[in-house]
């Protein structure tokens, strides 16, 4: 079988440019300077661990860290601000002064150029809340960055959270109990206690949204308890709304060096000076057994063997993925997790190679350890992105969030009144 780096080695003899080279029909992005263009390897999360989701108790010294790259050499000046949002992640009917204190644009101060890398980039980073802002309410947030002057051309948005922790939830996972998902599915029950909050309707008030590692493409939203009473809030799956296809545990590669060939890399050149990462054909796993290992649950992790701050020595490099199919599927295939932002985009979309039967992609990444998984896209939440080429599996290791949100009905926003997390492996919290 032809490997995808042998298929871009070729492209590369015949047609011999200086510059601007194709892969599978795609334009890499690149200028008449070899220059790479563009906002990378974005990251938000709890300030002390960067594997962690973006939530935060509202009035608590907690903070968020948020981490990016501007491919290339130019600094540019990026300013700062935050949506507030409903439980749709709509904007909220509120003002900017009724949900921020202090100043609602800000500049992002810190940043680093990129030391001793092949590809040039400027490194950014924001804590927040901080002495500029801070939060006055709770609820689904968005932070916008964008260049200055231009607030309606974000370079970047992103979700958190912002929980009052006001209502108690404990949580338990389990084997789908419905027939039809025994074996692929999980169920998440769970109870809302709300004794110390004073909300007289509760069932057409409250509502609990599930997230599966922190995806919202196949989030459970506006769910409804199937039990209330005694100012508690039951969610026991009498339907399938609160379960989840499992998946299976995440593949994984590590590029943290390249000078070595770690596990699943089969191949690394110099070409043109860039670097460029073979990983081993991938196979399909959909028929297998369910097998465990530990994983980031989809996420990734900056981290360079050979330099010391990894946000500004790590390296960028092609990595091409190879997912052998001795016949193209109906739906698109995509390599999926946070290292493509959960998104089924242009970018991330395999391309099928007719001659070595096999779907190919080709993505510019930062040096880390990285999950993913292999997607085919559809429209339907009950049905797995997954089932085609990973398989699901009811032992799968998951986090699980629970957010549970109470509009006031002569209230402008929704409120997050609670939220907690639960894993598979400790199923009772």
């Amino acid at each position: 079988m032809k490997s995808a780096l042998n298929t871009y080695r070729c492209l590369v003899i015949l047609v011999a440019l200086p510059f601007s080279f194709s892969l599978y029909g795609q334009d890499p992005g690149w200028d008449q300077d070899h220059r790479p263009e563009g906002i990378k390897s974005v990251k938000l999360h709890r300030e002390e661990w960067n594997l962690s989701y973006p939530i935060i108790e509202l009035g608590s010294d907690e903070k968020l860290a948020l981490h990016f790259d501007l491919l290339g050499e130019s600094i540019e000046t990026f300013y700062y601000t935050f949506i507030h949002c409903d439980k749709d992640w709509n904007p909220s009917r509120v003002s900017e002064a009724e949900y921020l204190e202090g100043f609602t644009e800000n500049q992002i101060q810190d940043y680093d150029m990129s030391f001793n890398t092949t590809v040039n980039y400027i490194h950014y980073n924001l804590s927040f809340p901080n002495n500029d802002v801070s939060f006055k309410i709770s609820g689904n947030y968005i932070i916008k960055v964008y260049p200055f002057g231009e607030p309606d051309s974000p370079v970047l948005t992103r979700r958190f959270l912002v929980s009052e922790a006001a209502a108690s939830i404990t949580a338990t996972t389990l084997r789908s109990k419905l027939t039809g998902y025994y074996q692929t599915g999980q169920q998440v029950d769970f109870r809302v206690n709300l004794s110390s909050l004073d909300i007289p309707d509760p069932y057409n008030t409250v509502y609990s949204t599930v997230l599966q590692n922190g995806r919202w493409d196949n989030a459970r939203k506006n769910l409804k308890p199937d039990f209330t009473g005694n100012y508690s809030l039951e969610y026991n799956g009498l339907s399938d709304l609160n379960i989840f296809p499992g998946g299976s545990e995440y593949r994984y590669f590590d590029i943290k060096s390249i000078r070595y060939q770690s596990e699943y890399v089969k191949n690394i050149e110099n070409i043109f000076g860039y670097y460029h990462i073979e990983l081993r054909e991938s196979n399909n796993r959909a028929a297998r057994q369910y097998f465990y290992w530990q994983d980031f649950n989809g996420k990734y992790y900056i981290a360079h063997q050979e330099g010391i701050d990894p946000h500004t020595d790590a390296d960028y490099v092609y990595v091409y993925f190879t997912l052998p199919s001795n016949f193209p599927t109906d739906n698109d295939v995509y390599v999926f997790g946070e290292l493509t932002g959960w998104e089924f985009s242009e970018e991330n979309r395999m391309h099928y190679n007719a001659e070595s039967l096999a779907y190919e992609c080709r993505l510019l990444l930062k040096q880390g350890w990285y999950n993913y998984m292999y997607a085919v896209k559809n429209e339907s939440l009950s049905s797995s992105v997954f089932i085609k080429f990973e398989g699901d599996h009811y032992e799968t290791e998951n986090d699980y969030i629970i957010l549970t949100y109470y509009r006031n009905p002569n209230g402008r926003y929704d409120r997050l009144i609670g939220h907690h997390m639960v894993n598979t492996l400790n199923p009772r919290r």
